[in-house]
């Protein structure tokens, strides 16, 4: 099969022809029809966070599954899918609880198969996964436990963002911070997960939604997702915009999504007293926060987000329906679509800020 594969950090993606042995217990083999260019693949790229190489990148994708391996009972082939870059295994202590995006198997994983081995090679070259899913290919063999089925007429093409940018995004606000209606909300960053918290806090009922960015074109496709308010960051004083935007009091909550400890601080002093801030953006590996721990002393509450503190299984549907009921817009994320041997410009155009999301179609 046709991949994508990153052989070292700071240079491009390799178009190469794979071989994928097929699936063993408890995993399936899924024709990939379509995969999301997301900020987190880019990191790897960039050096910001570490990975065995070499391994095929890519982890928000859908399709049709092709293959069963010993023992599955949760799909059969011709099912469609959502792929989860967490796989849920119902019995850690997390699960149980109902924490399923934070389970123990997703850092089991470790650029392998959850039996430690690869299914991946370039010849004699063993290459990795990546979190068990490697959807910059044409096939995936991925854990059982990494699927969700959706109804199969929902359009595959666009179900591929729901694995990841709309549920990290949407799920910030509905899960992780509980947004409340009638609220204020900041967004710092309105790229393609940026863009899903707006939509998130439409849906929660929110009053003001602020969209900050330095990017104009960014700012603007805010403003279709929901956002009520903008700020360019570039040229304005974002703490005197947010504060006349809330008539002095700063905002209920405000999120994170770009991945900057700035961004962080800046999220928290847009914060009023006793709201909530939420750092959904992913920072390099090493990154040091400093704060004012009076911004805490004052009732604010500083949170983390993996994932939108999701339940695929149960949340992932539910934003397809809500997709096929015209009150989640997908369509609007996608900039390009693109075949990939064109991954590198998608991934040129994303480091730029040029795309909400660019797709792959395979």
């Amino acid at each position: 099969m046709k991949a994508a594969v990153l052989y070292e950090k700071f240079q491009p993606l390799v178009i190469e022809n794979l071989e994928l042995e097929g699936p063993k217990e408890h995993e399936v083999l899924v024709k990939i029809t379509a995969s999301g260019v997301c900020h987190s693949d880019l990191h790897y790229m960039k050096g910001d966070r570490e990975h065995p190489m070499p391994v095929v990148l890519g982890h928000e994708g859908a399709g049709i599954i092709e293959e069963i391996g010993p023992g599955v009972t949760y799909a059969q082939p011709g099912d469609h899918v959502v792929l989860s870059f967490v796989p849920t295994c119902g019995r850690c202590s997390y699960c149980v609880k109902g924490r399923q995006n934070l389970c123990e198997a997703r850092y089991q994983l470790r650029g392998n198969m959850l039996d430690g081995t690869t299914r991946l090679r370039n010849g004699s070259q063993e290459v990795h996964h990546f979190n068990g899913l490697s959807t910059f290919g044409e096939y995936a063999v991925v854990p059982e436990d990494s699927l969700v089925k959706i109804r199969e007429d929902a359009p595959l093409d666009r179900m591929a963002l729901i694995g990841c940018g709309v549920a990290t995004g949407v799920g910030s606000v509905i899960n992780t911070a509980k947004v409340k209606p009638g609220s204020s909300v900041v967004v710092i960053g309105a790229g393609g997960v940026g863009l899903n918290v707006i939509q998130g806090a439409v849906l929660a009922g929110a009053e003001a939604i602020i969209a900050v960015d330095i990017y104009g074109n960014k700012l603007e496709n805010a403003l279709q997702f929901g956002a009520t308010h903008m700020v360019d960051a570039s040229g304005e004083d974002v703490l005197e915009r947010v504060k006349d935007i809330t008539r002095g009091e700063m905002a209920d909550y405000a999120f994170e999504v770009i991945g900057s400890t700035d961004a962080i601080n800046q999220a928290l002093a847009t914060t009023k007293r006793g709201g909530t801030t939420v750092v959904v953006g992913v920072t390099p590996t090493g990154a040091e926060l400093k704060i004012d721990p009076d911004f805490l002393h004052l009732d604010r509450i500083l949170m983390g987000c993996t994932y939108g503190s999701c339940y695929p299984r149960a949340d992932m549907p539910m934003l397809i329906d809500l997709y096929m009921a015209r009150r989640l817009k997908l369509d609007e994320l996608i900039s390009a679509t693109l075949k990939l041997e064109d991954i590198n410009s998608a991934f040129e155009a994303l480091d730029q800020g040029e795309v909400a999301r660019a797709i792959i179609r395979y």
